[in-house]
């Protein structure tokens, strides 16, 4: 099993995808995060269904990902 932090420090610089708990997808570069997987991220868009927004940087509290994916 891949543990969250081990995962994040290997995509550090790098493009993840995220789940939120509402159903949107997150996709951004990943530049920082902390032990609670707080995460910092820029670049990012927002999809939901079709639409897409860019959103630029953002910081996102850990406990609204369901999923975390590297590209």
């Amino acid at each position: 099993m891949v543990m969250p932090l081990s995962l994040l420090e290997k995509s550090m610089d790098r493009k993840v995808t995220l789940l939120l708990k509402d159903s949107r997808l997150l996709v951004g570069t990943l530049v920082g995060f902390d032990d609670y997987l707080n995460m910092v991220l820029e670049n990012t868009e927002e999809t939901n269904g079709e639409i897409v927004k860019r959103l630029g940087t953002v910081i996102l509290r850990g406990n609204n990902v369901v999923s975390i994916s590297p590209m």
